[in-house]
């Protein structure tokens, strides 16, 4: 249960106000017995509302059963109490995680909440939606990138951040930064960028690519606020536009936007943690002229409880149309949120639906 102590629930007009509305709020604060049956419930539990009488109130499932009520088979008041627990403990671990200066160990943290180690990695998994070793790497990548951009020298950021050693992270800073700490320090300096701006029908278009691949695909509502971001993105990168040579890539970008069941076969040079890799190979694999909702993509990658993750993960992306963030909605058949205006994202919706058949999910789509 929630701390009370402090809580816009601590008194009985406070909680029988928040049952009468079922204020999703007061779910994990309290329970609620009713006299006439016995039962006991979740403040948001759908069934029939009691008369104020036949109320009364309590702190803990464990409270509720000692007083002689059992709990509702409808609402599962114990269940929900297990689950805010649990919830809870992975957010203390990940706290634990975001103080340590060194990545803790799983037997370290397992202890720290309580659990087995391996019923805390289940949980953690479960909860945030990647393992504790990868929410970690999140978290150190994070303080790297913070003390890079802050003037700390690149071998005091990468100590800072907790990697143990040098050599291990240079191992994989390539995939993680996108480029060396020493350019991403001095605002991508000596990356070359070459870049163009076309027309579309979702407005302006924004390509770039470093040596690497497609490194953006921006949309705008003109070519300045474009070439802004990616220079606020890349600010001492060598940019260059207007390359004859890179004519041929943005018209097949383009001709991809127009009509995305053509394909599109060019190398893309993108960054993200393990678990928006796989939330973005996921989207690829979602046909034209279908969705997805943001909790079926969840459970496709394996990750049900990830629902919320997966909309961030889709709001990291920067390769508008070819990652297509734009067909995952919400259960409910909303379009949710979309990173460039959701105007575009219910435009290219509705032109895919008009021009594809849509065609089995795989959820398998090609590598980024």
């Amino acid at each position: 249960m929630k701390d009370l102590s402090d809580s816009a629930f601590s008194s009985d007009g406070q909680r029988w106000k928040a049952l009468l509305h079922r204020d999703q709020q007061a779910d994990g604060a309290f329970l609620y017995g009713v006299r006439s049956t016995g039962v006991y419930c979740r403040p948001t539990c759908a069934s029939r509302l009691p008369n104020r009488e036949n109320v009364v109130f309590f702190t803990s499932f464990s409270e509720a059963e000692e007083a002689g009520f059992r709990p509702c088979k409808r609402c599962s008041p114990r269940e929900a109490s297990a689950r805010t627990h649990h919830t809870r403990a992975i957010i203390r671990a990940c706290k634990l995680i975001e103080e340590s200066e060194e990545h803790p160990r799983l037997e370290n943290l397992a202890a720290a909440v309580g659990m087995s180690p391996s019923h805390f990695h289940r949980l953690f998994k479960e909860i945030v939606g990647v393992t504790p070793k990868h929410f970690a790497a999140t978290v150190r990548m994070d303080r790297l990138r913070s003390g890079l951009t802050q003037g700390s020298s690149v071998t005091e950021s990468i100590y800072d951040a907790g990697f143990g050693s040098i050599s291990r992270f240079y191992e994989g800073s390539r995939h993680m930064l996108g480029m060396t700490p020493s350019a991403y320090k001095n605002g991508a300096e000596g990356l070359r960028i070459h870049v163009a701006v076309t027309n579309s029908f979702l407005g302006w278009v924004l390509v770039a690519a470093t040596d690497h691949g497609i490194c953006s695909i921006d949309l705008g509502d003109s070519p300045q606020s474009l070439l802004g971001r990616l220079q606020k993105r890349f600010p001492r990168a060598e940019i260059y536009r207007d390359d004859s040579g890179f004519a041929d890539v943005v018209s097949r970008v383009a001709a991809f936007i127009e009509a995305p069941s053509g394909g599109l076969d060019l190398p893309l040079d993108i960054q993200g943690t393990a678990f928006q890799q796989r939330v973005w190979k996921a989207l690829q694999g979602i046909p034209p002229g279908s969705t997805k909702s943001y909790a079926e993509i969840a459970a496709k990658i394996g990750k049900p409880t990830a629902t919320r993750a997966v909309g961030r993960a889709c709001a990291s992306n920067r390769l508008a149309v070819v990652i297509p963030c734009h067909r995952a909605v919400r259960s409910d058949g909303g379009l949710g949120g979309y990173r460039w205006g959701v105007k575009r994202k219910q435009r290219l919706l509705e032109r895919e639906a008009t021009e594809n058949r849509p065609r089995p999910w795989s959820g398998d789509g090609a590598e980024v």
